[in-house]
């Protein structure tokens, strides 16, 4: 399997797991997914009040310059170790 593929699976996967991730498991998954998917963070910082969105921009953000092959590879490997955690719904 290809890395691609591999990291489409754990895309996939991560919406089986038999419980909700941690915020901070997620937001570090959305940072991964967006740098492989996009590169390097291209927005505007969301506004004092979206905590959310804020959140999302930064652990984005955070991985500026990480390479979208490294990013693949560490969002699979985060895949994994949740899996590992919690398991697939059958």
């Amino acid at each position: 399997m290809s890395e691609l593929q591999e990291f489409n699976q754990a895309a996939e996967d991560v919406k089986n797991l038999n419980s909700t991730p941690a915020d901070s498991d997620l937001l570090e998954l959305y940072g991964l997914f967006k740098q492989a998917n996009v590169g390097d963070c291209n927005t505007d910082k969301p506004g004092f009040l979206d905590f959310k969105g804020k959140s999302k921009w930064e652990a984005w953000n955070k991985l500026k310059g990480m390479s979208n092959a490294d990013a693949r590879t560490a969002y699979i490997a985060k895949v994994k170790s949740l899996i590992a955690a919690v398991g697939l719904k059958s």
